[in-house]
């Protein structure tokens, strides 16, 4: 029978398990989390060292955040936020397994349905409450994800004056009544930070008023999340999840349904800490094609990438092929200028790292537009390394690129360049980089990612010739990627 691994990265405790194919754990290990990706994806790789067999034949991973599980893609997350990892790729890199990856509450209702709470209910809502508040839908048993990252629970708004969330809203109920939450409401009582909730509870069955107003403190906020998400899903249960979901089901007893229209019925989770792996490892074994990090979406992201060094023309070529195609521009100083406008300027420096910061921000805007987009990119593409590009375009499910590669001698882009100094907002490097920038001139080269398309801009641009090459070659690659592949049987 194949086996896989299941990972529950949680913001307090990594867990992993070599997983059955009926959920049966069969060895497991657990590992510190910690707030730094790269020392959590190292910690990830070395329990799956430990657990890894010849019949493991996938790797799923529950995620905290919002996850893009069609993409297999991290969009963001809180305490422990992987969105700058190309987390699935790394570990089918490293294992040469296929990895699935999905929101962390996804994973554990996944198992819920499996083998706990679950079984036999077909429209759920789960939270799991742990260091902050997950969510997870099913509808007829299947996850409800909504374009991307639907289920997102722990943040229902339930004081829209209240603590400030790591979404960047105000008083969701994670803020309210997660874990780190309830540690707040314990400090601000001035109990002691060592009180567990089980003495909570003892403190106010004894009468204990400070006991009772944490707890209510801690429980009512979740119970108007609850309502609400009956209100909007009408489910035909609620489950509580996580590390300290039995203790929140027990405090809601305390906080009854607010409004009769929104009552359903609400149950702690049986399967404890070892649902995330358990929904894990069944997700892997269990995962369509489509939902592999290793395939790309059927109507995938293409991007134009108009490249060269500063002053080679770039922009114009950029503006000239958005205005015949009507694509979108996304272009590094549009993002960036603004920003040195706003803050006056800055050294060299402060330049590159906004320049950095500009160049994610337009990968991100890319991962959001709808499948099928085609985007024209403006940058120099050589001020980063080649794989930051790459990690980019995986996140941003860019599957295609072709590249317009713009250049001049090193002498004319110095004149340009000196012609346009007074025009650039401070910030922007001046006249002593010019020497630099003929020796770049130099040395610089495309990509070569893709179909490639050559602009000398000490020629008139021939715009018809380009966008006819690009109508031409993103058509051929359509075909090429469209045409089925014969089954043996069909021969």
């Amino acid at each position: 029978m194949p086996l896989s691994i299941g990972i529950d990265i949680g913001g307090t405790n990594l867990r992993a398990a070599r997983i059955s194919g009926t959920g049966e754990i069969l060895k497991r290990v657990s590992e510190r989390s910690a707030p730094d990706p790269e020392l959590v994806l190292g910690r990830i790789a070395d329990m799956v060292r430990l657990l890894d067999t010849p019949d493991v034949k996938a790797i799923g991973v529950g995620v905290p955040g919002r996850v893009d599980a069609r993409r297999g893609a991290v969009l963001s997350g809180g305490y422990v936020n992987l969105a700058s990892v190309a987390l699935a790729q790394r570990l089918e890199d490293m294992t040469g397994k296929p990895v699935v990856i999905d929101n962390d509450c996804n994973m554990a209702l996944a198992a819920e349905m499996a083998l706990g709470a679950g079984r036999g209910h077909g429209n759920i809502v789960m939270f799991t409450i742990g260091t902050g508040i997950g969510g997870a839908v099913a509808q007829d048993r299947r996850i409800t994800r909504g374009s991307a990252t639907a289920g997102q629970l722990g943040h229902i708004t339930v004081d829209i004056n209240g603590e400030v969330c790591a979404c960047g809203r105000r008083g969701c109920v994670e803020t309210t009544s997660s874990g780190t939450a309830l540690g707040r409401h314990i400090a601000r009582a001035g109990l002691g930070a060592d009180i567990s909730v089980d003495q909570l509870f003892a403190r106010d069955a004894a009468g204990d008023i400070q006991a009772r107003g944490v707890l209510d403190a801690w429980a009512k906020p979740l119970r108007a999340a609850i309502d609400t998400a009956v209100a909007v899903l009408a489910p035909e249960l609620v489950l509580l999840g996580g590390g300290l979901g039995r203790a929140a089901h027990a405090a809601l007893g305390r906080a009854p349904a607010l409004a009769p229209w929104y009552q359903c019925q609400v149950e702690p989770a049986q399967l404890g800490d070892d649902a995330g792996v358990i929904g894990a490892g069944l997700q892997a074994l269990a995962a369509e094609p489509h939902f592999s990090s290793s395939t790309q979406p059927s109507c995938p992201r293409r991007a134009v990438l108009v490249n060269g060094i500063p002053a080679s023309g770039k922009s114009t070529v950029s503006r000239g092929i958005a205005d015949r195609m009507g694509w979108p521009l996304l272009a590094l100083d549009t993002i960036k200028n603004p920003f040195l406008e706003v803050l006056g300027g800055g050294d060299r420096l402060f330049n590159r790292t906004l320049g950095r910061a500009s160049y994610q921000a337009i990968w991100s805007v890319v991962g959001e537009a709808p499948a099928g987009t085609t985007v024209i990119v403006d940058a120099w593409f050589g001020f980063q390394p080649r794989e930051v590009l790459e990690d980019h375009l995986r996140k941003a499910g860019v599957d295609q690129t072709f590249e317009i590669w713009c250049h001049a001698p090193g002498e004319v882009l110095a004149e340009r360049y000196g012609a346009r100094l007074d025009q650039r907002p401070a910030g922007h490097p001046g006249a002593a980089y010019i020497p630099e920038l003929i020796e770049l001139a130099k040395r610089a080269e495309p990509l070569r990612r893709g179909p490639l398309f050559d602009v000398d801009t000490t020629k008139p641009i021939d715009f018809e010739a380009i966008t006819a090459w690009l109508r031409a070659t993103i058509a051929s690659s359509a075909q090429t990627v469209e045409r089925p592949v014969q089954s043996p049987l069909q021969t």
